[in-house]
Parts: structure tokens; sequence; C-alpha cells
């Protein structure tokens, strides 16, 4: 049964402007919400006018300055009056590479947009979503508890807002307000195309991480539908495709067996000789 009544809520999305932040945008709004969009890109508010002519606003800022999303919120607020839920969904991958052969400032970007921006976010919106018995909701990944070769600054940042979110659930519930973990696999994205499917090493390293039928794309649309559904059912997380969920939860008996086998896997080496030699 429906416990959180998504009509008439106000939610504030950043990334917005993306794949699964416009997708996003657009099904909670079919659902009755009203959405503050959120994006570095400088047409942000051209683009929100185009996803609904009504109920939405969009707002340019980078999520990695702090002041930029308070005064952000503060204009969503100034527009629709509250906010009720925040959905922390900017985030950015990254060039594959070795964590060796990276550079500080790429492997730093990464960090910072997806770990200090989902931070700044939180941040920013919880006087509003504690006040509202809101909620909190934080995009991770499959990447949380998937080996992150030649990924590593992401596979981190991921397992960072899985942490984020589980305590916020626990912090939050005294309150009347809670947080959802979303985990996603490889959702048909620019993200996903930039850095994986026009990255022919990673795209075949990742080939041997996990089983093919794991690796199966999901369009943004159903993304965020589920995510909404999470929302309101006030679900702990949401994992798509579902397939994901047994090695989430037997991760710590899996994951060793896992990496031990990538470890002494000849192609992985070749694979990593290729990115180490960029």
């Amino acid at each position: 049964m429906t416990t959180y009544e998504l009509d008439g809520k106000v939610v504030l999305i950043t990334g917005g402007t993306g794949g699964l932040g416009s997708a996003t945008a657009r099904a909670l709004i079919s659902r009755g919400a009203r959405v503050g969009i959120i994006d570095l890109h400088p047409q942000t508010p051209e683009i929100a006018a185009r996803i609904a002519p009504s109920g939405v606003v969009g707002i340019t800022a980078d999520v990695c300055d702090a002041d930029a999303l308070h005064d952000a919120v503060g204009l969503i607020c100034e527009r629709f009056g509250r906010v009720d839920i925040a959905i922390a969904n900017a985030g950015i991958m990254g060039h594959g590479s070795t964590f060796r052969t990276m550079s500080a400032p790429a492997a730093g970007k990464v960090l910072a947009v997806n770990i200090n921006g989902v931070i700044n976010t939180v941040n920013a919106a919880m006087k509003q979503i504690i006040a509202n018995q809101g909620q909190i909701v934080l995009i991770s990944s499959v990447f949380a508890f998937l080996n992150g070769t030649g990924a590593i600054p992401y596979a981190m940042s991921k397992a960072a807002v899985e942490q984020l979110g589980r305590g916020l659930r626990v912090e939050l519930a005294h309150h009347g307000a809670s947080a959802t973990t979303a985990y996603f696999s490889l959702i048909q994205t620019d993200m996903i195309r930039q850095g994986v499917d026009e990255d022919p090493t990673i795209a075949e390293l990742l080939s041997r991480t996990a089983p093919r039928a794991l690796l199966k794309r999901i369009e943004p649309d159903k993304a965020a539908h589920a995510i909404a559904d999470a929302v309101e059912h006030r679900s702990p997380r949401v994992i798509r495709p579902a397939r994901w969920t047994p090695l989430s939860v037997l991760r710590g008996v899996i994951n060793p067996a896992i990496d031990a086998r990538m470890a002494r896997d000849a192609k992985v080496r070749a694979l990593l000789r290729k990115l180490e030699a960029r």
C-alpha cells in the first residue's frame, strides 16, 4: 500500500537535466509532485521548462558549491513554499584508468562530485526534510558492492553514498523522516555511453567482473519510476535490475571469491596493462 502520497509534495533533484535526472523529474511530476531541478548546465531553467509547462523550476548550481545549494533550496522554497524530498542524483564516472596511473585531480573530481556533492545536497535540504517529515534519496550503484577495477574512485564514491544512506535512515527516523538508497546497474544514459560504451577496454573489463545477465541495461524511465515507487513506500533501498539483489545480500561471501578470481584472471591482467599503457 502507498504510505507516502507524492501528490502536492515538493521534490529537489540534483543533476536533473541528465538522463536519469530528467526521467525522475517527469515520473514525479506525473504523480502530482512539484519539482525543483538543480544542475550545472547553464540552460537548466530552459530545460526544466521543457520537461513540464508548470510545477517545475530549474536552477543552475554546482553541487560542489555548498553555498549555491543552500541558495537553490531557498529559491525552491520561495517558489513552492517547502521541500519535502531531496534526491541527490548528480554524479560522474570519470575516465577508465587504473588507480596507479590516474591523476590525483581526476580522482579528486569524481570524489568531489559524487561524495561532497551528495553531502552538500543533504546538508542544504536537511532542515526542510526534518520540518516536513520528508525523505532523502541517494543514488548509489551496484558498484557499491561490485569490484571497481578500472573505475576505483567511482566505486569508492558509491560505497560512501551507501553508508551515508544507511546512517541517515537511522538518524532521521526519530524525526519522522527517512532515507532511501537506490542501486542501479547500467542505465542507458550519456554517462554510461561515454564512460563504458565509448571505451572498449572498460566495457570488456566490466564483462569480466560480472555475468552478462547482470549487466543488462535499463532505461532511465524504468529506473525513475522505481525511485518514485520507493519514495511512495518509504523503502530503505531499491535495486534495479532486481537480479542484483542476491549479490547485494550475499556480498560478504561472494565478493572475496570474485576478487580472488579476478586477481588470477590473465585476461583481466591484460586489460589492466592496456589501461596503464594509455
